[in-house]
């Protein structure tokens, strides 16, 4: 089996996937995923009112 890129290269990309993944995806994720929350409760609110009415 022929390895395409030498082990250093290898170590290179998954660091920078790893920061990419860290830095990046994951709080553009929970933001996204709290703000879509937040705005289904708000929409619920609209139409059914808030919880103590």
């Amino acid at each position: 089996m022929n390895q395409a890129t030498s082990p250093e290269q290898q170590k290179k990309h998954e660091r920078n996937t790893f920061i990419f993944l860290a830095v990046f995806l994951a709080p553009i994720l929970s933001v996204i995923i709290v703000a879509g929350f937040g705005f289904a409760v708000w929409i619920s609110q609209i139409f059914f009112g808030p919880p103590s009415a």
